[in-house]
Order: C-alpha cells, then sequence, then structure tokens
C-alpha cells in the first residue's frame, strides 16, 4: 500500500510518500481501507518531533480516519465494507496511523456510521466533533438560554463548538485574532465576533455585565486567567486545547481563579463519541441544520505535505481533509 511516512523529525519534507506492506491485523483488531482522513495540529507536532516521548520514527502520522472495515474477527460486529470512523487511542503516535490506504486500530475504537455523506465532509468530522461536543456536554454542561465564550473560535473545534451550541439553543460569543474572520464566525452561527488582543474581558463584559455561563478554552494557559474573568459566579470554564502552545500555568495559584468560577477539563478519545451520537451528527449536516467548516480538500496521499502546509499558514477557515483514491489490492 502507499503511505506516508514520517523517518526524522522535520518540516514537511519530512512527509516521505513510500509503498509500504499493509498493516497485519491482530486479535480484537480491525482493518480499514482509509477513504479520508482530517489534518490536525497533533500531527504537525509528531512530523516536526515535538510530541511527547509515546511518538517514535519511523511513523505513519494520522490521529482519525473515516472508510469501510477492510478485515475484522469472524464473531466481531463489523463487517467488510460497513462505514467506520475512528481516531486517537495511540493512533498515529504509539502505533501507525490513518496516512495511508489501510490502517489496522483496537475494534474498541472504531464508530460504525451510515450516510451518503461525500468522504471529504465525513473526513472533516471524528476528531473535532468528539472534542467540540464533549466539551459543550461533558465538560460545560451547556443548556438552552446559557451564554458561550469560546477563546480560539476559528479553529476547527471553535466553529464546530459554535455550531453545535446554537444547535442546544445557547447564545455564543467567539473570538478571533483577525477581524477579517468575523464573517466566517457568523457563518457557523455566532452572535458576538470578537477580536482578541490578548485581554478580551472588558468586550465580553459589555455584552454580558455579569459574565458568560461557560467558557471553552481552546487558546490555551497562556490566557487562561483572562478567560476565567469573563465566567460569572457559579459559571464554568472548559479547558479544552492550548492553540498558542500553553499546556501549563506557570507559579499557578489557585486563588488565580476567580471566587465561584468553576474550572474543569476535557480530553476525550473515540469511546465519547458513540455510534448514535456520530449518526445525529451525520443527519443534521445532511439536513442542513448543522454546518461543517471545510477548507480545503485535497486529493490523494501526495497532497499531504499541501495540505500540512495549508493548516500550518492559517489558509482557509476549517478543516484540512485529505481523500484518498484508494486502489484496491
Amino acid at each position: 500500500m502507499r503511505a506516508v511516512v514520517v523517518t526524522r523529525p522535520g518540516g514537511v519534507e519530512a512527509l516521505e510518500v513510500r509503498d509500504v506492506p499493509i498493516p497485519a491485523r491482530g486479535p480484537g483488531w480491525v482493518r480499514i481501507a482509509v477513504k479520508a482522513f482530517g489534518v490536525n495540529e497533533s500531527e504537525v507536532s509528531t512530523r516536526r518531533g515535538e510530541s511527547d516521548a509515546e511518538v517514535t520514527y519511523p511513523r505513519i502520522p494520522g490521529i482519525e480516519a473515516v472508510g469501510v472495515v477492510d478485515d475484522a474477527d469472524q464473531d466481531s460486529a463489523l463487517r467488510p465494507g460497513q462505514q467506520v470512523a475512528t481516531m486517537m487511542g495511540g493512533m498515529g503516535r504509539s502505533f501507525d496511523g490513518s496516512y495511508a490506504q489501510y490502517v489496522t486500530v483496537p475494534e474498541t475504537q472504531v464508530i460504525p456510521f451510515e450516510s451518503a455523506l461525500p468522504w471529504e465532509v465525513i473526513g472533516a468530522l471524528p476528531e473535532m466533533v468528539q472534542t467540540a461536543a464533549g466539551s459543550l456536554s461533558t465538560g460545560l454542561n451547556l443548556r438552552a438560554g446559557q451564554t458561550l465564550l469560546i477563546r480560539g473560535g476559528t479553529s476547527t473545534v471553535g466553529l464546530t463548538a459554535a455550531a453545535l451550541a446554537k444547535q442546544v439553543g445557547a447564545t455564543v460569543i467567539a473570538t478571533t485574532r483577525h477581524a477579517r474572520r468575523a464573517d466566517d464566525l457568523r457563518a457557523v452561527g455566532v452572535d458576538h465576533p470578537i477580536t482578541d488582543d490578548g485581554a478580551i474581558t472588558h468586550a465580553v463584559r459589555a455584552l454580558v455585565p455579569d459574565g458568560v455561563d461557560a467558557a471553552l478554552e481552546l487558546v490555551g494557559c497562556t490566557s487562561l486567567a483572562d478567560t476565567l474573568a469573563c465566567v460569572r459566579v457559579h459559571g464554568t470554564a472548559c479547558f479544552t486545547g492550548a492553540l498558542a502552545g500553553g499546556w501549563s500555568v506557570r507559579d499557578f495559584s489557585p486563588f488565580m481563579i476567580p471566587k465561584g468560577v468553576r474550572l474543569t477539563s476535557y480530553a476525550g478519545d473515540a469511546t465519547d463519541l458513540p455510534p448514535q451520537a456520530l449518526q445525529r451528527h451525520l443527519r443534521a449536516i445532511a439536513g442542513g441544520e448543522l454546518t461543517v467548516a471545510i477548507a480545503k480538500v485535497y486529493r490523494g496521499l501526495e497532497q499531504v505535505h499541501a495540505a500540512h502546509a495549508g493548516l500550518e499558514s492559517g489558509t482557509g477557515t476549517g478543516k484540512h481533509v485529505v481523500v484518498l483514491d484508494h486502489r484496491p489490492r
């Protein structure tokens, strides 16, 4: 099969398209014929050599994929040809991932679904839908009528969270570093776009004087204190991502959290996106009730270089998705 292999950390040139053996499938694992995958920041980190010790080289990157079952255990509920999604769980990090025509993963992280949507649309979904939906539900317990602040609103998770929050019935405030991208936020339903200059508390409190009910932190610990200051007493802030790279707070003190404000976090995996939830999102997209932000679609593994370059440069709004022209074995 064809696959993208990283043998050493580096720039986009470190992504080498090679012929490699089709992966063998062990008991309890499923082999998937990959149809599409989204490109993620963590894969850029893997390519650059900035991941933790879990990642060794050579490695086929890719933490998510959609496709069809190629092979599974005889007693498995999964059957060849069935549409499935998979994500995370060490994929593309401790074992080879989705930048390939075939990938093998534990059956526990395989999510079956049925959809007639194009593969490029479905391929954009698994990681960002799981992260956004889990942050809003498990992390924030968001309810209709509440106000939500999304710090890092034009990220793929931020855009998805905004669309999902509007489905819930929330009022959404979301940030962007560039005023020209305010319309991108409005396009997914954001009620109040805010230009983020590093200090947004005054702007948020001008809209919601008592503070927002919920805040989703995607920028990182560098902005966390300012985000917490936007939250009302007994409101909740959920730390989910660190787009700016700040994963820890230097000299942290619990007293940095404003009185009465709750701080939690969210990090999920495939088990946090049950089949019925993914199916519900797919139906909403097909029915025009939910918007998927796709920055650009790339055709073939040879375009992974361009997809990484597009993600790093911030080209377009939304997910960069690679679709494979799959050759049969």
